[in-house]
């Protein structure tokens, strides 16, 4: 798949964001033709040629050296999401930087993935793909995504669910930071491998009908989200406020744990055992995993 359109659009929108004066950049003076900075001014900043940089920001990643790259994350103020997806583009359009290839697709039921799960009852625990599909959680998992669930779409799914289901809106009490956040991680695993089908599938998919999920893919944001605070409005116990961790299973690449906690004592303490006991009454993690998910 050729990722020049999506090395282009990115490049230029993280120029546009800026100005000479946030920079530093002497400007020439007249009128400025273009929003942010000038391609000669980025050139200038990262310390290359305005040719070779016209040509980078033209979509040709392919070949450039890591120094490069830094000159150019530098230049235009790019944070580690940033700079991290910049590096992902180049991988891409380098076949020797290409990542390696995922492993088959295993059966979570049917790993010891799991089992490590279902032995955290204290926290809300489960993976997520790359498709932002919920493969796998524990019982407070299924409880606490429980009207994802009970859509008629199958595998549940939190872009699917946060775009495209009204009840989002108040599961999330601050719906538009999660649909940026979203988006954004959305982004960022698409720029890792621009040959998953099944990411372009779901972009394709909100694209058309969603015009929340179009506006906001268009700006090119990317996010690490590896750890953090969020809020949720469940339906049966109200507001949880929790903690939350994230990091990579090495073992299934493209696959994320993601664990949720509560101060202790809290509310939304409280309130997560509360969940426990509903979901334990409510029998929705059997109905929850008979959905046939899978890595």
């Amino acid at each position: 798949m050729d990722n020049r359109a999506e090395v282009r659009e990115f490049l230029s929108s993280r120029r546009a964001r800026l100005t000479p004066d946030m920079t530093g950049v002497v400007s020439a003076g007249g009128r400025r033709r273009v929003p942010g900075l000038r391609r000669d001014e980025v050139a200038r900043l990262a310390g290359v040629s305005v040719d070779y940089y016209t040509k980078v920001e033209r979509g040709s990643l392919g070949g450039v050296s890591d120094s490069v790259l830094d000159s150019i994350a530098r230049a235009l103020e790019m944070d580690q999401a940033e700079r991290d997806h910049l590096y992902d583009l180049a991988r891409a359009a380098t076949p020797a930087r290409r990542r390696p290839a995922p492993s088959p697709a295993q059966k979570i039921a049917e790993s010891p993935i799991q089992h490590m799960l279902d032995s955290m009852t204290g926290a809300v625990a489960m993976v997520t793909n790359t498709h932002m599909d919920l493969v796998a959680a524990n019982a407070l998992g299924f409880a606490l995504y429980s009207d994802m669930y009970r859509g008629s779409l199958r595998p549940a799914n939190h872009s699917r669910f946060i775009f495209l289901d009204p009840r989002a809106h108040d599961f999330y009490p601050d719906w538009e930071r999660a649909a940026n956040v979203n988006v954004a991680i959305l982004r960022r695993d698409a720029g890792r491998d621009p040959h998953d089908s099944g990411i372009a599938a779901l972009v394709g998919e909100l694209s058309i009908r969603s015009d929340d999920f179009r506006t906001r893919w268009a700006e090119h944001d990317v996010r690490r989200h590896y750890t953090g605070a969020k809020q949720f409005r469940h339906p049966v116990v109200g507001l949880l406020e929790l903690d939350f961790h994230a990091m990579d299973l090495q073992d299934s690449p493209g696959h994320y744990l993601t664990v949720y906690t509560a101060a202790p004592g809290s509310d939304s303490d409280e309130g997560l055992q509360l969940l426990a006991t509903w979901a334990a009454t409510e029998r929705i993690v059997e109905r929850a995993r008979n959905a046939e998910h899978a890595i």
